[in-house]
């Protein structure tokens, strides 16, 4: 049996916002066994699992992509929405559209110290989109 559940996120500031919960109150009871799809529906932000408990990771994830991608570039030419707006594409094709994670028990399979993450990479988002499919 396939699901699929649209999500809105509220507009988040930017940086990496862990939104497991947010994800899973609009979720419907998951299988006991199965696949949990989440992709985002924009091109300027991004999805990730990694640390949950150190909030350092995510002041780090925003230097570290700041140092790889910056910001006011002469050679970029996709300016018209401001200076964040090329890298933020960059950005989230280097971190990707979607997630896969398994359903174990009625519960997704991640680790203890792994969370989703909504990687927003624009000064100014608006609410994000996603789209979750279960198979089961």
């Amino acid at each position: 049996m396939i699901q699929q559940i649209d999500i809105s996120l509220p507009a988040f500031s930017r940086g990496y916002h862990l939104i497991d919960t947010l994800v899973l109150r609009q979720l419907p009871t998951l299988p006991k066994t199965g696949i949990f799809h989440l992709f985002i529906k924009h091109t300027s932000a991004g999805l990730t699992i990694n640390e949950n408990a150190d909030p350092s990771v995510r002041v780090d994830f925003e230097s570290i992509f700041n140092k790889i991608v910056p910001e006011n570039e002469p050679y970029l030419t996709h300016t018209l929405e401001g200076s964040d707006d090329m890298p933020a594409h960059i950005k989230s094709t280097l971190v990707g559209s979607s997630i896969s994670i398994p359903i174990t028990n009625h519960r997704l399979n991640l680790g203890i110290w792994q969370g989703i993450y909504l990687c927003e990479f624009r000064n100014y988002a608006d609410k994000r989109q996603l789209v979750a499919t279960i198979y089961s």
